[in-house]
């Protein structure tokens, strides 16, 4: 529920705070590898995200000071099994977010100082090269800055 155009796609309230979940070390793949489908689930869905690289650490950050501690940025292939996210598992979403290969990250990072607005950049997922999301950062419902001081707490 990071964008504005996806809470009205799936026909949810937009969040009034930012909604954060986990991806496990073993989700993480190439932009190009082969995503495997569990078994276990029957309702694998998919989301382009902006990944958001971390470069320095910090605790309490306030936004305006948050960009200082982006590294760059990439692209995330957010998948999803929303049985497991949704129905099962006391619907808490960790499960549903970390299968392996559920987080193809890439294919560059680009440094923050190459971005000139990270909140006006053209976002889109492809499934086996059909594009099947297109969106905008501009549609973020939290800037950048907003979810590092955020998270940071």
């Amino acid at each position: 529920m990071n964008y504005a155009d996806h809470c009205k796609e799936q026909n949810v309230p937009v969040p009034k705070e930012p909604i954060i979940f986990s991806k496990f070390g073993s989700s993480i793949v190439g932009p190009y590898d082969e995503i495997i489908l569990p078994p276990e689930s029957q309702e694998v869905d998919w989301e382009v995200e902006l990944a958001v690289v971390i470069g320095k650490t910090g605790k309490h950050i306030k936004a305006t000071d948050a960009m200082a501690h982006v590294a760059g940025f990439t692209v995330a292939h957010d998948v999803s099994a929303r049985d497991w996210q949704m129905k099962r598992n006391g619907k808490q979403w960790l499960l549903g977010k970390t299968f392996d290969t559920f987080c193809p990250l890439g294919p560059a990072l680009v440094t923050k100082d190459s971005v000139a607005d990270p909140h006006n950049l053209k976002i889109c997922c492809r499934v086996n090269g059909e594009v099947v999301q297109s969106s905008s950062t501009k549609q973020m419902v939290f800037r950048t800055e907003v979810l590092i001081a955020w998270v940071s707490r």
